[in-house]
């Protein structure tokens, strides 16, 4: 069982930055693929970025590419989600989740959410 808490979430200007946290409990995080996510026009939630067990490997929407970076420190437990030139289209809840491969992160088939936090863009 993994259970994840995001933070970080606020309101920033555009071309602002933020750095979202998911710190998960348990002894088996470091075993899970990462992602994040938000909500989507016609969508309950979209795959925003997925990060490999290592870390050692990171995959982006093409639209946050160049502009988030994800990473995790296994010996803490957490992932963080560096965000840069916010956008105001980038206004959402971003919730964190954890799967057993990426491929499964992408197709949204998510073993365990975190409860969100709102990330506010202004213009």
């Amino acid at each position: 069982q993994v259970q994840l808490v995001e933070s970080g979430g606020g309101l920033v200007q555009t071309g602002g930055s933020l750095r979202l946290s998911c710190a998960a409990s348990g002894r088996t995080f470091s075993l899970y693929p990462m992602g994040w996510f938000r909500p989507a026009p016609g969508k309950e939630r979209e795959f925003v970025a997925a990060i490999t067990s290592s870390g050692l490997t990171t995959f982006y929407q093409d639209s946050v590419k160049g502009r988030f970076t994800l990473s995790r420190d296994n010996a803490k437990n957490t992932v963080y989600l560096q965000m840069n030139d916010l956008k105001p289209e980038d206004t959402a809840v971003y919730y964190c989740g954890a799967a057993n491969s990426v491929t499964a992160i992408r197709s949204l088939s998510i073993q365990y959410w975190g409860q969100g936090t709102q990330v506010t863009v202004s213009s």
